[in-house]
Order: structure tokens, then C-alpha cells, then sequence
């Protein structure tokens, strides 16, 4: 099915030449990576790239330079439509644990949030509120976190990245440990995200390969590259999917669709060469 017109304009991520040892020892090696903006007519599209890959490949290491928070031994990244050098606090971080302030309301968690982007009093007030309204949880305003559900406390955690780093979020596992109920919940929040924004730019490292293709319109798949001779030479990213060239990304009830499963088969039977 053909997900419409849509264009590809300019770039808002850049990975060049990656690469990140740790004692001599290669984590990741040439890693090259591009998000560029989509454009639809009438309609707000953010991006979703689902980042996939075994256990150990060096995900959480490639998700820590995306972040910031770990220099890579060479190569450069890039965020926004200047392609600036990214520096922690630019980019989002949900972790598994969503971490808030356990004695501030869900409202005042976010209103912090928005402070850290320079909104004061009323300002930050109104941006914590538009996005309780955005996640649907207008009604959770004065409750403490430990009153929430595990759902609840992710769509807080998002709506608190994406206010402190606005249009940048990474996500570690969203769907772990959930059950199928709140795992729907958590991919509609995830696409509530990138539809409130054209900008807006989530990156899901994830191991649940049905989630990532039903809320991604990329996917990367990393890998180990080896020496003839076995030795590790350090992880990739070995193959992208375009999701929209494929007619899979922004379709309703794309577990239905037959190209769902074939993706899903693809990729699992692509695990095979990581």
C-alpha cells in the first residue's frame, strides 16, 4: 500500500565515520548513519528509526555517543537542521527505569522540564499542560509517580525528554517487559510523538523486531565485522530498511497487512548474519 507523497528534505542526524575502542579493543568501527526530514502535505511527520541488533552487538554503546554522553574514539555526529556537534542535554534520553522526581507532581515534573529549555512560570506551566494533553494524561496532572502505571510513567518520561531536549529523543527498550495491552499503548505514544512535530526525531533501540516495524520508517540493524581470520574488528550498522519505499511505515493496522510478516521474517532470518 502507498503511504502517499512525501519528500525527504534536508538532514537532522549525521553519523560520520564512527568509530569507539575501549583499551585497544574495537566496540564500534565505521558506523555512518543519516536521518533526513520527512515531508508529507497536510500532515505533521516526525521520524522513527527502530535500532536492531543481538545482545552485546554494542547498541547501548552507539545509543550513548547518539546521546552525548560517550565520545567516540573518531567520527563526528550531528543533530538539527544545522548539524551541530552534539553535546548532552541536545538530544532525549528514556530510560527502562523512567526516571522522574518521585516528590513533584507528574505537572511539576514536566513544568522542570520545560524550565530547562527556558520557559518560566505561566510559559513553563502551559508547555507542561499541552503536553499532558498531547499524551493523554491531562487527568494525571496532580498525582505523584508512584501512582502511576508503567505506561503512564513512559508517556511522562517522553513528554519530559521531549520538553528539556525538544525534538530528539532516544528510547531504551520500550516494550520490554510489557504486556500486548501496553505495548500497543507504548507504540501510539511513540507515534503521537513523531505526528506532533516535523521535526521531531525518535531513535528505539529495541530487540522486538513486530514493534520496531510497526513504528518505525527506518530500521538499522547492527552487526559485528570480523577479520578473515575471526578477529573483531568492532559493530555496525550492516543493513537499513526503508519502510516507507516498502509501503509499511504510517499504515493502520499494519499487523494485518502480508508485507508485515514478510518484513518480520527478513529481518529474524538477517539476525542470522550479526
Amino acid at each position: 500500500m502507498s503511504p502517499g507523497p512525501y519528500a525527504k528534505n534536508g538532514v537532522l542526524l549525521a553519523v560520520h565515520d564512527l568509530s569507539l575502542s575501549f583499551n585497544g579493543q574495537p566496540v564500534l568501527q565505521s558506523v555512518n548513519l543519516t536521518v533526513r526530514n520527512i515531508v508529507r502535505p497536510s500532515m505533521t511527520q516526525g521520524k522513527v528509526v527502530a535500532l536492531l541488533g543481538p545482545s552485546g552487538i554494542g547498541k547501548t554503546q552507539l545509543f550513548r555517543c547518539l546521546a552525548g554522553l560517550q565520545k567516540p574514539t573518531s567520527g563526528t555526529i550531528e543533530v538539527t537542521e544545522k548539524l551541530i556537534p552534539v553535546q548532552v542535554g541536545m538530544v532525549g534520553v528514556v530510560a527502562q527505569n523512567y526516571p522522574l522526581f518521585k516528590r513533584r507532581t507528574v505537572l511539576s515534573n514536566l513544568m522542570v522540564a520545560a524550565e530547562l529549555r527556558g520557559h518560566k512560570g505561566k510559559a513553563a506551566k502551559e508547555k507542561a499542560t499541552e503536553a499532558l494533553a498531547l499524551y493523554g494524561l491531562l487527568d494525571k496532572a496532580n498525582c505523584y509517580p508512584q501512582q502511576l502505571s508503567g505506561g503512564q510513567r513512559q508517556r511522562v518520561a517522553i513528554a519530559q525528554q521531549v520538553l528539556s531536549s525538544e525534538h530528539f529523543l532516544l528510547m531504551d527498550e520500550p516494550f520490554s517487559g510489557l504486556d500486548p495491552v501496553m505495548k500497543d499503548r507504548a507504540c501510539d505514544a511513540i507515534l503521537s510523538l513523531s505526528q506532533s512535530n516535523e521535526l521531531n526525531t525518535a531513535i528505539v533501540v529495541t530487540h522486538d523486531i513486530s514493534s520496531a516495524i510497526t513504528i518505525a520508517d527506518t530500521i538499522w540493524l547492527m552487526g559485528r565485522q570480523t577479520s578473515s581470520d575471526g578477529t573483531n574488528l568492532g559493530s555496525t550498522v550492516i543493513k537499513e530498511y526503508d519502510l516507507i519505499e516498502r509501503g509499511l511505515a504510517w499504515q493502520p493496522d499494519i499487523h494485518k497487512m502480508p508485507e508485515f510478516q514478510k518484513m518480520e521474517v527478513e529481518i529474524r532470518e538477517d539476525f542470522h548474519y550479526c
